[in-house]
C-alpha cells in the first residue's frame, strides 16, 4: 500500500514536472530563476521589448552592439535561442547613426512595426525611428527616416493600439535643465499611416512621487513607457530615476482616455531595489500576453546587485503580473517596500 501510494506521488510530481515545462505559468513559481538565458548564459538587454508572433515569442533590447539590434526567440518564455539582428543600421551616412536605443515592436494591420532612438551626429541628440517588416523577425526596413521630429532629444517610443483601431504615440523627453537629467512621458495621436501626430503631444506624467524624487538634485526622470488596456481602463507602466544607481523602478498610471488625465498608483513602486533578493534597480519594461492571457513582464536590471553605482550591465529577467479584482495591475509575486 505505502509503495502504491509512493509511486501515486512519484507519478503525480512527474506529471507536474512536465506541465510546468510546457507551459509558462512555470515562470511563477516561487523558485522562478527571473533570469532569460541563451546557452546557459543570462541574456544582457537593457529596456527590453518582448512580444508574441504566431506561437513564438521573441526579445530584443539595447545591447552592446552598435549596428542596430539583436534578437531571441522561445516557445515557453524561458528557454531562449539567438535570432540574429532584428535590424541594422546604415552607418555614418543615416539620419541616426549609432546610439541604437531602446527598441519596441507592435502589431498594427497584420505588419510588425519596430520603434526606436538613435543619436544623430547632425542634431546632436537622440531622434525617433520608425521600421516595419511583414515577420516578426524582420528584417525591418526603415518607414520614415527620422520618424516624428519633435526638435529636441526624445526616447522609449511605444505604440499602443486602442480597441477601435486607433493608435497612439507614447515616449520621453528627455533632457538636461540646471545640470538636472529630467524626463516627461507625452502622448499623442497618430495618423492612420503612422507618419505622424495628429495633435500636439500632452505631457502626461514627469517626476512627482516621493520615490520618483529620491535623487531630485541630479535626477527627475520618467520614461518607458508601455500602454494596455484592462476592462475599458488604460494602464502604463514607466520607469522611474536613473537605471544606473539603485533607485530606479517601475511605476503603473491608470486613465479612462489613452491621452489621459493619467493618474499614478498610490502604491508606487511596483517594483524596485531588494538586494536581500538579489535585485538591482530594475526597470524599462515590457508587457505580453500569453494565449491564456496570462501577463508576463520583462525588464532589465543590474547584472551584479553588489555592484558599485553607477552601473549599466544590465540583464534581461521575466515576471509574470496580474490584475486584481480591482483593477490594479501588480505583480504577481509581491514585493514588499514602502509602498505596500
Amino acid at each position: 500500500m505505502l509503495m502504491i501510494q509512493t509511486m501515486r506521488h512519484m507519478l503525480t510530481a512527474m506529471a507536474m514536472m512536465l506541465l510546468l515545462a510546457a507551459c509558462p505559468t512555470a515562470l511563477h513559481s516561487k523558485d522562478y530563476d527571473p533570469l532569460c538565458y541563451c546557452d546557459g548564459k543570462p541574456i544582457m538587454l537593457a529596456d527590453p521589448c518582448v512580444y508574441k508572433g504566431g506561437d513564438t515569442y521573441y526579445l530584443t533590447g539595447t545591447s552592446t552592439t552598435e549596428k542596430g539590434f539583436e534578437y531571441y526567440t522561445s516557445k515557453d518564455l524561458r528557454n531562449w535561442q539567438y535570432g540574429g539582428m532584428l535590424y541594422e543600421g546604415k552607418g555614418e551616412d543615416y539620419v541616426g547613426a549609432t546610439c541604437y536605443w531602446a527598441p519596441e515592436v507592435r502589431m498594427y494591420k497584420g505588419k510588425y512595426y519596430l520603434t526606436f532612438s538613435c543619436y544623430s551626429p547632425k542634431r546632436q541628440g537622440l531622434i525617433t525611428c520608425l521600421a516595419v517588416s511583414d515577420r516578426p523577425d524582420g528584417c525591418y526596413k526603415d518607414l520614415y527616416e527620422p520618424w516624428i521630429d519633435m526638435k529636441y532629444s526624445a526616447i522609449d517610443c511605444d505604440i499602443f493600439v486602442d480597441d477601435d483601431g486607433k493608435p497612439y504615440l507614447y515616449y520621453s523627453h528627455n533632457f538636461t535643465k540646471d545640470g538636472v537629467a529630467t524626463g516627461e512621458i507625452y502622448a499623442a495621436p497618430l495618423t492612420d499611416d503612422l507618419s505622424g501626430i495628429t495633435e500636439e503631444p500632452r505631457l502626461v506624467l514627469s517626476a512627482s512621487q516621493p520615490w520618483e524624487r529620491v535623487n531630485w538634485a541630479v535626477n527627475r526622470c520618467n520614461e518607458g513607457p508601455w500602454v494596455i488596456k484592462h476592462k475599458g481602463k488604460y494602464i502604463m507602466t514607466y520607469s522611474a530615476n536613473d537605471t544606473g544607481y539603485e533607485h530606479y523602478g517601475i511605476g503603473v498610471a491608470e486613465a479612462d482616455n489613452p491621452l489621459g488625465s493619467w493618474k499614478k498608483y498610490d502604491t508606487n513602486p511596483m517594483f524596485t531595489t531588494d538586494l536581500q533578493h538579489g535585485i538591482s534597480s530594475p526597470g524599462h519594461n515590457s508587457i505580453v500576453y500569453t494565449d491564456g492571457r496570462a501577463l508576463y513582464m520583462a525588464y532589465h536590471r543590474h547584472a551584479d546587485p553588489a555592484c558599485k553605482k553607477p552601473n549599466w550591465d544590465r540583464v534581461t529577467c521575466i515576471e509574470k503580473l496580474k490584475i486584481t479584482r480591482d483593477g490594479k495591475l501588480r505583480m504577481a509575486r509581491a514585493q514588499k517596500h514602502h509602498g505596500q
